[in-house]
This record gives C-alpha cells, structure tokens and sequence, in this order.
C-alpha cells in the first residue's frame, strides 16, 4: 500500500455528522449487518461506519477495524468508548503492503471497503487477503468515491477481486460512490 494516505486531518471531516446526510451508515449497511456477526472496517479511520457497525453486531459480534495510521485509530477507539461499542470492537494498525489479517481463518461475515481502495498499493494482494478472511457466503461492500476514482479505474479494481475468487453480486446505490457489493464464488 503506497503512503498517499487520507492525512488525520481529514478525517475529522469524513467522521462529521453532515456526512450522514449523503451517507448515513444505517441505511448503507443494514442489509448486510446483524446481531452476532464479525465484520471488518477496512481503512476504518475515526469510526464514520465502524461505530455503527459496532451497534449493529452488538456484544456477540466484533468488528474489526483495520487503518495504516496509528492516529486514526487511537481518535477511533476514544470515540467507540464514548458510544459504549469498544468491548465489540477490535483495532488493527496494518503495514501498508499487508492488512496484517493473516490470522483471520474464514472468520468473517463482512467486509466494508469505503473510499479506501484509491490509496491501495496492492489491490490484488488486498482482495486475496480478503477471500480468505472471509466465511464462505461472505460479502464484501466496495465504495470509492466518484471524483477520485474513474469507471476505468473502479473496474480494474474490480479485476482484482475476480482474479482473488470474487463475484460481482450487485451495484448497490451509495450517494456520489462508484459501488460493488462482491462475494466469494
């Protein structure tokens, strides 16, 4: 992963309650979330859609969330104890070639990957990281931010979840998003 990251400042702004005017994070990730289960947050930052989650899986679930920047994560475990999720939450400072989830067996329901995927360096080794992190009817949101991200770009992203084992299974509407909700073959 390259170390063009969103700089902290940012995300101040991206975790900003106006945001949910456009994106709110209960409407995106209710069809794919319940009680109980373990999902993950990729590039998770402050907590914009990992605190929802963490609601949404309740204390039987975990949501693991996953951020190359150590700041990030520390304003997002403050943030998840003020809301009462951090016993339902797991944090993960990552490497910026690997998610460092080596360790996760087929272990996860869910994967939300939300205007993240532009700052990959290994998309390809992301995607396979992924595949085996996850159950075997897992799913996986992908969001990039349209601006950023081109068609064209957005579908060699998409390339290389085909060529990790993925499915494309719909193109769900995500408000000035390029979307793909993906699952395993």
């Amino acid at each position: 992963m390259p170390e063009r990251v969103c700089p902290v400042w940012i995300g101040y702004l991206l975790a900003s309650p106006i945001r949910k005017l456009l994106q709110n994070p209960n409407t995106i990730l209710r069809p794919y979330i319940s009680e109980g289960m373990r999902v993950m947050d990729i590039g998770s930052a402050m907590g914009f859609f990992s605190i929802p989650m963490a609601k949404m899986v309740g204390k039987t679930g975990k949501v693991i969330c996953v951020d190359v920047q150590q700041k990030m994560l520390e304003v997002l475990e403050r943030k998840s104890i003020k809301a009462g999720v951090s016993g339902s939450m797991e944090l993960r400072l990552c490497a910026f070639d690997s998610l460092g989830i080596n360790d996760i067996d087929e272990n996860i329901d869910f994967v939300l990957a939300s205007a993240v995927l532009h700052e990959v360096g290994d998309a390809s080794n992301l995607f396979k990281e992924v595949y085996h992190a996850l159950k075997k009817n897992g799913k996986m949101l992908i969001a990039e931010p349209k601006g950023h991200v081109d068609e064209n770009n957005f579908q060699k992203t998409l390339s290389f979840a085909r060529e990790a084992g993925f499915i494309i299974l719909n193109k769900p509407r995500i408000s000035k998003s390029l979307t793909a909700l993906i699952g395993k073959k």
